[in-house]
């Protein structure tokens, strides 16, 4: 029943629950079109914050991309130098061999007849250890308490250790009384041993040079200060190693 304002008169309706049920399934289709329509702004607002920050990402990577072009640029310039310095340490007319054999370059270059090589092979220790003078702090002795099989060479921290001899590494890693150690079988029964480096450049099996450098100087293990402790094995045991090779003067 309808009653206007002010009016006398009323009015009725009748409202059959067909009309109802149809009404009320109207409301419900709104209020859940409202429902959805709100879920979607705010998924579609939180997908562009997320576009922001894809593009912000994006921007960081474009920067990324131009610095790793930059540095492989900056690689192959280090790659050609590095040729050239191997060049120059290996060119000799003379037939003279530097002080340190350099592993080779992965950029091919073309080799000049006249470029002296480095001793390839099995070859017996004869090249001072270290590609400077150092100081010998102790020498090969034995004694009931004091057995010391090498030679002790003070140098400074990371300074090249070099191959003896031509031969093949075998035995490499760490040790509580040697530290970080290389093993060189020449053939023919002799061997030498480099211990106390503070990084093997070398990995077991690997066949190296005479002059090659193997490992950087250090003080692990057993040790006060950095030095090179180097042995040379004639059939497994040690000899003087100043027999075989000579402290640069």
């Amino acid at each position: 029943m309808l009653v206007p304002d002010g009016g006398r008169e009323t009015r009725t309706v009748a409202v059959t629950y067909r009309t109802l049920r149809v009404l009320a399934a109207a409301c419900s289709v709104g209020a859940l079109a409202l429902t959805i329509m709100a879920g979607s702004w705010w998924y579609l607002a939180a997908r562009a914050s997320r576009a922001g920050e894809l593009q912000r990402e994006v921007q960081v990577m474009t920067r990324d991309r131009a610095r790793v072009q930059a540095l492989v640029q900056r690689l192959e310039t280090i790659e050609q130098q590095y040729g050239q310095i191997r060049y120059l340490f290996g060119q000799a007319e003379t037939d003279q061999l530097s002080g340190v054999w350099l592993p080779p370059s992965s950029a091919p270059r073309r080799r000049d007849a006249t470029e002296a090589q480095p001793r390839v092979g099995p070859t017996r220790p004869s090249v001072w250890p270290l590609t400077e003078q150092g100081f010998v702090t102790q020498g090969l002795h034995a004694g009931t308490e004091g057995d010391h099989p090498g030679l002790d060479v003070a140098v400074a921290s990371d300074s090249y250790i070099r191959a003896a001899g031509g031969g093949t590494v075998v035995d490499v890693g760490e040790d509580v009384v040697y530290g970080r150690f290389v093993v060189i079988d020449h053939g023919g029964g002799y061997a030498t041993l480099y211990g106390h480096a503070s990084s093997n450049l070398v990995t077991l099996g690997q066949v190296v040079r005479e002059r090659q450098v193997i490992a950087l100087s250090g003080s692990t293990g057993r040790s006060t200060a950095p030095h090179l402790h180097f042995e040379v094995l004639v059939d497994g045991e040690p000899v003087d190693p100043l027999t075989f090779v000579a402290q640069p003067g």
